[in-house]
């Protein structure tokens, strides 16, 4: 057995499962300027054959048993990816995002120039922004402003300027 740790290069993607693949990739291309890399789907595993040891493909490959799901990748900033999934199977998925405090909650953290202009744009597109800025100075954390704000499919965001 090897004791070496894997080398992480650097962050690639991040995902979020929506109920309306077109209505997501409409929001983060025109609202948050995103640009769509690809779309693909919907893979379907009463479709594709089971594995060798009985599972299904979406079972063996993404956790979840009799899936039926489509794809979007859309590159949100230079350096980030967002991978869109809708799940139109099983028909038990749960149709709201976990809140902050609940287990396996996450939120994206997107750094801007001007949160409070960013927080108005998103806003008047259909976000709901949390009470803000929260300042932090002369801490532990660098200086800045943050601000939380829920997309319109109730996804949490962060915005942060550094100051």
């Amino acid at each position: 057995m090897t004791d070496s740790k894997p080398t992480f290069r650097k962050a690639d993607h991040v995902s979020l499962t929506v109920e309306n693949i077109d209505a997501a990739i409409k929001f983060y291309t025109e609202v948050m300027g995103a640009t769509l890399s690809y779309q693909m789907g919907p893979f379907d595993a009463a479709e594709i054959p089971r594995m060798e040891d009985g599972r299904d493909w979406t079972e063996a490959h993404v956790n979840v048993v009799d899936a039926r799901l489509n794809i979007a990748m859309l590159q949100l900033c230079d350096n980030l990816g967002m991978e869109l999934f809708q799940y139109d199977r099983p028909a038990d998925a749960k149709s709201t995002p976990p809140r902050n405090c609940d287990v396996g909650c996450r939120h994206i953290c997107l750094e801007v120039d001007d949160v409070t202009a960013a927080i108005d744009h998103l806003v008047a597109n259909g976000c709901t922004a949390q009470a803000g800025p929260i300042v932090s100075e002369g801490g532990p954390a660098p200086d800045s402003l943050s601000w939380y704000v829920q997309d319109p499919f109730g996804h949490q965001m962060e915005l942060v300027q550094y100051v």
